[in-house]
């Protein structure tokens, strides 16, 4: 993860990713904003597919639920068929013209918000696919 940072524009140390991943409530608990988010997404971006034109975006200091979406499709190289069955894996079903007007301007008359429950949902969906093939690729050593 300090390489993904790295990747992204921000140096971290270990102590201050383990106060990022600690559970709120735990003392060394430290809070995520927006642009170490943002630092963090590029950094994952510029991990699995590189640099735009060679140059590291600028890390934004305002994320919106659909920006971290965005991020995530890119980062990951998911079609709308993966996220659409990604979203279904925990019961929110949604047709590609509906997921479509997530990656819209937020100002088009047909933009759709990405909802706290909706993103939730979708790294809950990667998380438990991402954990089923690391321990598929476990029993195959």
């Amino acid at each position: 993860m300090i390489d993904i940072f790295e990747l992204g524009g921000l140096a971290v140390t270990e102590a201050e990713v383990k106060n990022l991943l600690a559970r709120a409530g735990e003392k060394r608990h430290t809070e995520c904003t927006d642009q170490t988010l943002a630092h963090f997404l590029n950094g994952f971006i510029a991990l699995n597919r590189g640099y735009k034109d060679d140059i590291m975006p600028e890390a934004e200091t305002q994320l919106t639920n659909n920006m971290i979406l965005r991020k995530i499709r890119i980062a990951l190289d998911l079609q709308a068929d993966d996220l659409v069955e990604l979203f279904q894996f925990n019961g929110i079903n949604l047709s590609r013209h509906e997921l479509s007007a997530m990656f819209r301007s937020a100002g088009h008359k047909k933009f759709k918000e990405c909802s706290d429950k909706m993103l939730g949902s979708l790294l809950d969906a990667l998380e438990q696919t991402y954990n089923e093939e690391d321990e598929e690729e476990g029993d195959e050593d």
